[in-house]
């Protein structure tokens, strides 16, 4: 392979006055680095020099070609003018990396030069690595003549620094708790990347209690520390926005609103600006919210009430919500291009039945959160650790209301422990309560999901097919058509039977109770 170097002709280090050392001619009497080619760039003006340093480097080094390049430049220090003329130049050349290898000079050249040979080497218009050279030291006889190549991946320190710090910011995102939970460690990593180097809206959903709110105050901290904003985290709960002060509350008032005197409300998006927007339970929001927060995304301006004027707030949103946007698009109670806005950058946070490996760890934490609000150092007995682990990774405990439901359960248990120790029969007693408590809000959900979809004809449906029905009803919504609900509900029954008409079975069962699937 062939060694080609490009560079500029030196215009005062070439000529040599201040030192004998001349970075252009030095780069041929390197043993370590043979220059086949040296494609040397000159304006006109410094013809003379050009030729002369040519005919010092045949001098030094009779098996180097030189080929001198006019490139006139009007302002050596105009970015656009330098760029331009370098970039017309690599197109025109025509470049060989099977038989040559390419080097561009960094040493010569005015600095805007240097810039534009690291853009054009680092897009790969022009496929070379750097040369830096410099005078010998005091002690030296040889020039210095460092290559600096561009991938990264072979400076095992840099990127060895870079991954630390990526594993700061993930675990950052995970509150320092060490999760285990293979998906939920892509997600976070990838929640990293996109709340990092993106400015989009960031939509996260799950079920209660997932833990979207304190990610979303993560995310906060972790755009603020890779200064991608400077404002602080406006959190707002979406259902709580009702009744006539809800669009003030949001959007702000004129103190003129009305007709009368009132008081002036700067309004929620206003405080965000700089900052953080985030929209807890944003599926809760009313069809006319929806439609000026939507605006106020794509444009960041808003009308105040009472206001004739738009104002300005630029802030970065996140999103949270528990039901499927998607359903409730189909069913008009949430609009497609508000969802289509948010919904660039989407991540659904994982249940924590589905994270029994990272219940461990989340006790921890718990315990030492706990610790630092009671004041008093707080453990289980090993029976008792266990028995509750055992209990809290068990696949039949569904923990409905998520890291609720579980950091509850674990302020009771250091709060009632006497001397600190938790006990196998304090851990039997708080599983007792977990159980009934589930099992009566279980019920009350049934009856309001029925009673959703059957009206006042509920209350003619028993008990024992209360709870079946509920069932049924979930897995309905969470289905695509009535064959996959139908598989889903029947999935060990149908592998016995001859015939599998899954969405028939359904349909009849549902004929049971006056229901079609369309209403449901």
């Amino acid at each position: 392979m062939k060694n080609i170097v490009i560079g500029f002709l030196g215009t005062q280090l070439d000529m040599g006055k201040k030192r004998r050392w001349k970075p252009t001619p030095s780069l041929t009497i390197h043993d370590h680095f043979n220059v086949d080619r040296l494609e040397l760039l000159h304006d006109h003006k410094f013809n003379r020099l050009a030729h002369q340093v040519k005919r010092e480097i045949e001098e030094l080094s009779p098996l180097t070609e030189v080929l001198l390049h006019r490139m006139d430049l009007t302002d050596p220090w105009d970015f656009q003018e330098v760029y331009g003329k370098l970039f017309d130049f690599a197109r025109a050349y025509g470049f060989d990396e099977d038989r040559e290898q390419y080097h561009v000079h960094l040493t010569t050249g005015t600095h805007v030069a240097q810039i534009c040979w690291f853009l054009l080497t680092e897009s790969r218009h022009i496929p070379a690595r750097l040369i830096q050279t410099g005078p010998p030291g005091p002690e030296d006889k040889t020039p210095k003549f460092d290559i600096i190549d561009l991938d990264l991946s072979r400076y095992n320190a840099l990127q060895q620094r870079f991954d630390q710090l990526s594993r700061e910011y993930s675990d950052q995102l995970k509150g320092g708790i060490e999760t285990r939970n293979a998906q939920y460690n892509v997600l976070i990593d990838r929640i990293e990347l996109v709340a990092s180097n993106s400015d989009e809206p960031i939509l996260l959903l799950g079920e209660t209690g997932t833990g979207k709110t304190e990610l979303a105050e993560r995310i906060h901290s972790l755009k603020l520390d890779r200064r991608r904003i400077k404002g602080r985290l406006v959190h707002v709960n979406c259902a709580t926005l009702n009744g006539p002060d809800a669009m003030a509350t949001l959007f702000g008032q004129r103190r003129s609103y009305l007709g009368a005197a009132g008081t002036e409300r700067s309004g929620l998006l206003r405080e965000a600006d700089g900052g953080v927007l985030f929209l807890d339970d944003v599926d809760e929001l009313n069809p006319n919210m929806q439609s000026v927060l939507l605006h106020a995304i794509e444009t960041g301006r808003f009308y105040p009430l009472g206001s004739d004027h738009e104002i300005s707030s630029r802030f970065h949103l996140i999103a949270g919500a528990n039901r499927d946007l998607r359903s409730l698009t189909a069913s008009g109670q949430f609009r497609s291009d508000l969802l289509a806005r948010l919904n660039t950058w989407s991540f659904t946070l994982p249940a924590l039945r589905n994270r029994s490996e990272d219940i461990e760890a989340n006790l921890l934490y718990e315990l030492d959160r706990c610790e630092r609000d009671l004041g008093t150092h707080v453990g289980f007995n090993s029976d008792a650790r266990l028995q509750y682990l055992d209990f809290a990774k068990d696949p039949a405990t569904h923990w409905p209301g998520n890291f609720r439901d579980f950091s509850g359960s674990i302020r009771r248990l250091c709060t009632l422990a006497p001397r600190g120790r938790i006990t196998r029969a304090m851990v039997s007693a708080e599983i007792e309560t977990l159980q009934a408590d589930w099992k009566s809000a279980q019920s009350n959900d049934d009856f309001k999901l029925v009673a959703d979809v059957m009206g006042d004809a509920v209350s003619d449906v028993d008990p024992f097919d209360l709870v079946q029905l509920a069932e049924v009803i979930r897995t309905c919504r969470k289905s695509s058509s009535l064959s996959a609900a139908g598989r889903a509900l029947f999935a060990v029954s149908r592998s016995k039977r001859k015939t599998q008409n899954d969405a028939d079975r359904l349909r009849k069962y549902l004929g049971k109770f006056d229901l079609e699937w369309g209403a449901i």
